[in-house]
């Protein structure tokens, strides 16, 4: 900190970089604060609903005296749902009219918590839709089957078409991710009512506890998906085929992090049915999470497999993370979609540029063939072993041989 007045030629505005992308934000004075700064920066990462936390260390704290740990510092808590906005939903749903429930992270995560709502919604005219970038979604046999917002507008706006009232359920009001000519910002339909019944930073379950004693919901339990495992893929490679084989072979209480972007929008319905499982999904607009998701998922969780479905535009924003794999030898099968293109840029162009057809240049700068990647190439490199694949039966094969070694392998999908 003391060298900042000498313009030294490393001095990056690190909080300029850092606010923009954070809820808290702290930059240490010196050595002997560190150690409260950072309780203090772990209390504001825990605060509901959750945020980023960034501590900046100027150099000389790693030298400086300090006296010791600090004391850990409590989050605030979650703020309990007022009374009467669980009387308001339920006087809304006794009404009768076409309601859905939107839920976000914490229904979602948990599969105690999605039955009750689901429970509550049976009961009623209503249905339960999950938020779009709910981070972790609890999945698989003995669960809810949830329907998830579509990231396209028009299939968001289909899957909520006819509902008079939206109950935000630890979520918001939704709004489509980009602007588009002509066409809608929110989602919900234009005559329908928004209603909060718990915000993202409030007690969401408490609140459907409440809300289910208001209604007197009935402890029958609600639809659940079976275990169904599907006969293995034969034939072409196709992004259907990896889920099928996905379903049919991962094991149970695995982790899927899932950044396969427009190859994974099949993905909910062909693996419901395979064993309980969570789900990561890409929480904002970048690209770039999921082989980090993965790697982060498998130092926290060791006895648990992970996949890392992966596009291969998006992989190569931070294939680095397949390197951390191979040094801590984390069980971490990735799976590349390689298609050879930024494929949801192309969607992205269509979608602003009308019928005029993209010129070549435009063209050019969504394809990823020229040079062509070689993943197996990038992964053997980091100290991964990888095998490309061109069939479903090779896929299958090779899907069941990453998940019965120990260690990361990636498996390059030619789709």
């Amino acid at each position: 900190a003391y060298r900042l007045k000498y313009g030294a030629p490393v001095r990056w505005e690190i909080g300029g970089l850092a606010h923009p992308v954070s809820g808290w934000v702290r930059s240490s004075s010196g050595s002997g604060v560190v150690a409260e700064d950072g309780a203090a920066a772990i209390a504001a990462a825990c605060t509901p609903p959750g945020q980023v936390a960034t501590l900046i260390l100027p150099a000389d704290t790693a030298w400086g005296s300090a006296d010791g740990p600090a004391v850990p510092q409590s989050a605030p808590a979650m703020a309990a749902v007022p009374e009467n906005r669980i009387s308001d939903i339920g006087q809304l749903l006794r009404r009768g009219e076409e309601t859905v429930f939107l839920v976000g992270d914490q229904v979602m995560r948990s599969a105690g918590v999605s039955e009750l709502v689901c429970r509550i919604a049976a009961g009623t005219n209503a249905r339960v839709v999950g938020n779009r970038a709910a981070a972790r979604v609890a999945r698989g046999a003995g669960r809810p089957v949830l329907s998830r917002l579509p990231y396209p507008v028009d299939q968001a706006v289909s899957l909520l078409a006819g509902a008079r009232h939206l109950v935000l359920v630890g979520a918001k009001d939704p709004v489509g991710f980009f602007a588009y000519p002509d066409g809608p910002s929110r989602l919900a339909p234009p005559d329908a009512t928004i209603h909060l019944l718990a915000a993202e930073d409030e007690e969401v379950p408490a609140a459907l506890d409440a809300l289910s004693e208001e209604m007197g919901t009935p402890a029958t339990p609600p639809a659940v998906a079976c275990f169904e495992r599907p006969n293995l893929p034969t034939g072409e490679l196709t992004p259907e085929a990896v889920w099928t084989a996905l379903c049919a072979l991962m094991p149970e209480n695995a982790i899927v992090a899932d950044e396969s972007v427009t190859c994974g929008r099949q993905a909910y319905p062909h693996t419901e049915t395979g064993p309980p499982h969570d789900w990561l999904h890409v929480t904002g607009g970048s690209i770039g999470q999921g082989l980090p998701a993965a790697t982060g998922a498998a130092v926290a969780c060791p006895d648990r497999q992970v996949f890392a479905m992966e596009g291969d535009g998006s992989g190569m924003y931070t294939l680095q993370a397949l390197w951390t794999q191979a040094r801590e030898s984390l069980k971490v099968v990735t799976v590349i979609f390689a298609n050879r293109s930024y494929r949801i840029l192309q969607g992205e162009l269509l979608n602003v540029g009308g019928d005029a057809e993209p010129g070549p240049n435009a063209q050019a700068m969504m394809r990823l063939d020229s040079p062509e990647l070689n993943w197996v190439s990038m992964s053997e490199g980091m100290g991964v072993p990888a095998v490309r694949v061109e069939s479903a039966e090779d896929f299958t094969a090779a899907l069941r041989r990453g998940i019965e070694e120990p260690g990361p392998m990636l498996i390059e999908a030619m789709i």
